[in-house]
């Protein structure tokens, strides 16, 4: 009867790594191995399954300008603000535009992207400064764009595409960004989701 060879032990089969092996992670998901002068590297990261979006939110805030100049010039439905006291417009345009760059400041402090297109991509979950008191700063900001276009026009009709905007940027853009952010970061994310709205302000 033939003698089969001994089995090896897992731990023989495979070269031990170099004792100068380290290990840097990134949102606790990438994870590089330098062993020698080999860069061994491992990437866990998880599979995201949600919706991605499709269009880019400065894009939708022209086409919803757009939409708002057609119906002041075609359907205005009477004068609201008249001038001079159109000029007040400059007020939200301006809040709008400092809170949108403060917003890309502290992204790229953080040094993770701010691609709307891409948010499976983020390496870090963003709090601070204008993220304390809204979970869409850029979009908040956006949002302040269209209220200061639709002062400027003046007429009614205008006013009826910002609120359809934010609901159509919560749908596409908003929803596949929090569920991306939601497995990327799990419970840290969920805590942040508790305590800081989803436009402005904080809960409790």
């Amino acid at each position: 009867m033939t003698q089969s060879p001994p089995l090896r032990r897992a731990d023989q089969r495979r070269p031990p790594l170099d004792s100068s092996r380290k290990i840097t992670t990134c949102a606790g998901f990438h994870a590089s191995v330098n062993r020698s002068s080999v860069a061994l590297s491992i990437v866990n990261e998880p599979k995201i399954d949600c919706m991605q979006p499709r269009i880019p939110p400065p894009l939708l805030t022209l086409l919803a300008a757009a939409l708002m100049w057609v119906l002041h010039r075609w359907l205005p439905l009477g004068d609201l603000i008249a001038p001079p006291w159109n000029y007040f417009a400059a007020l939200p345009v301006a809040i709008g535009r400092a809170i949108t760059v403060a917003a890309g400041v502290r992204f790229r402090q953080a040094r993770t992207t701010f691609d709307p297109l891409k948010p499976t991509e983020a390496s870090c979950l963003v709090t601070e400064g204008v993220f304390r008191f809204s979970r869409n700063p850029m979009y908040l900001g956006l949002v302040l764009l269209l209220i200061g276009w639709a002062l400027w026009l003046g007429t009614l009709s205008p006013w009826l595409v910002p609120p359809l905007f934010v609901i159509f940027i919560s749908a596409a853009q908003i929803v596949p960004e929090e569920q991306a952010l939601e497995q990327l970061f799990g419970e840290t994310y969920l805590a942040y989701r508790r305590s800081v709205r989803r436009w402005i302000g904080r809960h409790g």
